[in-house]
């Protein structure tokens, strides 16, 4: 069975770090573009970070730029999703998602991807 399992998430105060990891499992997803949405309480899900098959683009929310990084094992088959300096408006549900198209770079839509995990929890208290 192919599939995408968070992890990591939990409860921090402001200006905690947490570090989100996607492991796949069933097929390798090492030629996908990977990424990581949000979805905060009462409101629609948002696109956060992407990065490439090769890892050599990476694309984020402007409201993470600077305090969260995306990187890629494709050995373990596993994204990771840094978060530094966390604010309580970053509360919400991270879900990491792999796209559909080989060898292709970063996506900011989700319907660029077909497969999603079943998300992690991240909150923030103030």
């Amino acid at each position: 069975q192919v599939q995408l399992v968070e992890s990591g998430g939990g409860l921090v105060h402001t200006g905690g770090s947490l570090r989100l990891s996607c492991a796949a499992s069933g097929r390798t997803f090492s030629s996908n573009t990977m990424g990581w949405f949000r979805q905060p309480p009462g409101k629609e899900r948002e696109f956060v970070a992407s990065i490439s098959w090769s890892s050599r683009n990476t694309d984020y929310a402007d409201s993470v730029k600077g305090r969260f990084t995306i990187v890629r094992d494709n050995v373990k088959n596993t994204v990771y999703l840094e978060m530094n300096s966390l604010k309580p408006e970053d509360t919400a549900v991270y879900s990491c998602a792999a796209s559909t198209i080989p060898m292709g770079g970063v996506i900011r839509d989700p319907r660029g991807y077909n497969l999603w995990g079943q998300g992690t929890q991240v909150t923030v208290s103030s």
